[in-house]
């Protein structure tokens, strides 16, 4: 069975271009972006790791540390880093893990357990290692996204599913389809009509288990 939501994700210790520790340990009490890429060097791989540079601030504002992950090792990621900071005109100031064992691609399912990488392997090889992980601070899985390698991931999307996640654990609300920040939520069904009315001011029951309420500012 592989890893899924609300899994304790493994304590894993990774090699990464900025050193040696255990995943629990790094995570510590923040939120955390796991993004994994199949290679080192690779077009669209590339312009995603840019994109993950280019939004530091947003990260560090939610308290969210971000983890590369590629099947690559150290020396390959760090002259990687050189082009994707070109290319973005950012810092790409996160670690990337070294998982050329692919130990860490195989403990969170992105790749069966009875996988290996052939010499002169291509990322076709390693498809499957194109995921978005959100971790939460109790070191849960949030949320898993996996997409194939001729599409590059929305970080505007991944940063509102962020936005999402971290309203739901902090207010007990849930949020309802395109929902953005400042956006109406959906009231929990366990919550009373007089609790919610009593919490949220008033209350839109679109439907007898959909109601919807305005958070306070």
């Amino acid at each position: 069975m592989g890893l899924r939501i609300n899994d304790t994700i493994p304590n894993l210790t990774v090699e990464t271009d900025q050193g040696t520790f255990a995943l629990h340990d790094w995570i510590g009490e923040s939120w955390a972006i796991l993004f994994s890429h199949p290679k080192d060097f690779t077009p669209v791989c590339t312009t995603e790791f840019g994109a993950v540079a280019q939004l530091a601030d947003e990260w560090d504002a939610r308290g969210t540390k971000v983890l590369g992950i590629s099947i690559d090792g150290v020396e390959e990621h760090k002259k990687w880093k050189a082009d994707i900071e070109g290319f973005a005109g950012a810092k790409a100031g996160f670690p990337i893990v070294a998982d050329s064992d692919l130990t860490m691609a195989k403990a969170f399912d992105m790749l069966p357990a009875e996988a290996y990488m052939p010499d002169g392997r291509t990322p076709a090889d390693s498809a499957t290692v194109r995921a978005v992980l959100i971790i939460g601070p109790d070191k849960k899985l949030k949320l898993s996204m996996t997409y194939p390698m001729n599409v590059g991931r929305n970080f505007a999307e991944v940063l509102r599913a962020l936005d999402g996640l971290q309203t739901a654990a902090r207010e007990n609300v849930a949020t309802p389809a395109n929902w953005v920040p400042g956006g109406d939520v959906v009231v929990p069904v366990a919550v009373s009509d007089e609790d919610a009315i009593a919490k949220y001011g008033s209350i839109d029951t679109k439907l007898p288990y959909l109601r919807m309420a305005k958070l306070p500012k």
